[in-house]
């Protein structure tokens, strides 16, 4: 198997690009002491029935519209975990591009959902929302496809040079505010509907600023910066992405003209 993989792999940059067919047998023919499936990390994010952030996600979804604090200890236990199953990684020597994929696909899904029933309570903000999944998915599928297309092994390793400000986005303490911060606007977005008394009242003394309002509207203040700083990372990931792709495709066009040159003329 080993001679079957090396002859039909080849290098480019920092990966090994493998033929689709013979991934896909080796895969299936993984064994237990070494299943990508059933590293530590992807239980915490996928199987495990009673933590994984998927369960957690639906469960939240299920009670939102009916039962908040249900809704918001699961969807907050839920982002807790994405944080959870780096530091397992790490910890087990078991990351993987599997699980890469899986935590950047189980973050987009479970704000999309919640952004998608802010636009049924919010329906004058409907387009808000629609537009801040479109950015939000789009802006990490070109940054993780032009990631694995130019060698990286994971969307969050960022040179300097390619750039600064993502680089410093990416770094695990930035990456955790900022996700954190963004996830709570949202959750206190939701909980605007819910939550009605003020603050001076729930803590039973007078405060000079926020008395006037409820925590939920304090807390959807403060993340609100954040959220919004969130997103305008978004636009610049999309934006180094698409420039890194067509580089990708001009130094691929200026090959093949190249190699036509060499071509040896009919005559």
């Amino acid at each position: 198997m080993t001679k079957k993989v090396a002859g039909v792999s080849r290098r480019r940059g920092s990966i090994d690009v493998v033929d689709a067919k013979v991934a896909l047998d080796l895969a299936t023919r993984q064994n237990y002491s070494e299943n990508v499936f059933l590293f530590v990390p992807n239980l915490i994010g996928e199987c495990i029935p009673r933590y994984s952030r998927v369960i957690l996600a639906a469960v939240a979804l299920y009670y939102l519209s009916y039962h908040p604090k249900y809704g918001t200890i699961a969807y907050c236990v839920s982002c807790l975990l994405d944080a959870a199953d780096g530091h397992a990684a790490r910890a087990f020597n078991q990351t993987s591009k599997f699980g890469a994929v899986l935590d950047m696909v189980t973050d987009r899904c479970t704000t999309s959902s919640l952004l998608c029933y802010l636009s049924s309570v919010y329906p004058e903000y409907a387009m808000a929302f629609q537009f801040l999944i479109t950015l939000d998915f789009s802006s990490h599928y070109m940054h993780m496809y032009s990631s694995l297309l130019t060698g990286s092994r994971s969307h969050k390793q960022i040179t300097s040079d390619v750039s600064k400000f993502l680089k410093f986005y990416y770094d695990p303490r930035t990456l955790f505010v900022m996700c954190a911060g963004n996830e709570l606007f949202f959750v206190g977005l939701y909980l605007l509907k819910w939550v009605d008394t003020p603050l001076s009242v729930s803590l039973g003394m007078p405060l000079p600023f926020w008395g006037a309002y409820t925590w939920a509207e304090a807390m959807t203040l403060v993340c609100f910066p954040i959220c919004a700083t969130k997103n305008v990372v978004n636009v610049v990931q999309l934006w180094k992405a698409s420039k890194i792709l067509v580089g990708v495709d001009l130094a691929e066009r200026a090959k093949a003209r190249e190699e036509d040159v060499q071509k040896p003329k009919k005559t």
